[in-house]
């Protein structure tokens, strides 16, 4: 959750906790009643929501991760064909890989393994692993695997975002009709409005100071 998220909790929970030492004031099987409950479900259904959210962030950061640490392991692999056809003065056949571009990246993979199959044996001669091929390909299915894996932590990342919104919406519903009985029922006792007020109050984000404008300088004196 991030800062709105979690102010927007903490009023929820003064609210329910207002309603729940106050709930006997209010007409068995009124609105007071039903809206109280759409807020306590509310509530649980945005906890829950927090925490698919927390989970998807963390799964997104890790898919980060991992797609880097992958695509480093590729390039590494590319650069050490690339070393060894410098040494046959082959160099233009491999050209260099490019960075931070993996549908390139692969796709230059596929041009390293047409063209370093026929001179397989002469890049094993060069100090190459006698597997370099199959490691090739093993990287670089590990280097799809990730992008596709990312993309999908991404999406349930965004998903439980707008779940998380649709989450919170319905408990400020909830606060907001809870707000017409309880000001009704407690019309004359200014102590429970106050505390009502106080409980469902959402707090706002805290305002950005301005930077300070730089002090005017005073221009030196002329000869």
């Amino acid at each position: 959750m991030n800062d709105n998220d979690n102010r927007a909790h903490q009023m929820f929970i003064r609210s329910r906790e207002f309603m729940a030492q106050s709930i006997n004031d209010f007409t068995a099987g009124g609105a007071a009643h039903q809206y109280y409950t759409n807020l306590q479900d509310g509530i649980t259904t945005f906890e829950q929501q927090a925490a698919a959210h927390g989970t998807g962030l963390s799964d997104a950061r890790q898919g980060t991760q991992e797609r880097s640490d992958t695509r480093e392991e590729l390039t590494r692999d590319l650069e050490l064909i690339r070393s060894a056809a410098r040494a046959m003065g082959v160099l233009d056949q491999f050209p260099r890989p490019p960075q931070n571009d993996d549908e390139r990246l692969l796709q230059l993979t596929d041009v390293y393994v047409a063209q370093a199959a026929p001179l397989k044996t002469q890049l094993i001669a060069h100090e190459l692993p006698s597997d370099f091929l199959e490691d090739l390909a093993a990287d670089k299915s590990a280097l799809q695997a990730a992008v596709a894996e990312q993309a999908n932590s991404r999406g349930d990342h965004i998903a439980a975002r707008a779940e998380l919104d649709e989450a919170r919406d319905s408990c400020l519903a909830a606060v907001r009709q809870l707000d017409g009985p309880v000001r009704i029922r407690y019309a004359g006792n200014p102590g429970k409005l106050a505390e009502w007020t106080a409980a469902s109050h959402l707090e706002r984000a805290p305002r950005r100071a301005k930077p300070e404008p730089p002090p005017a300088t005073t221009p030196p004196p002329g000869p």
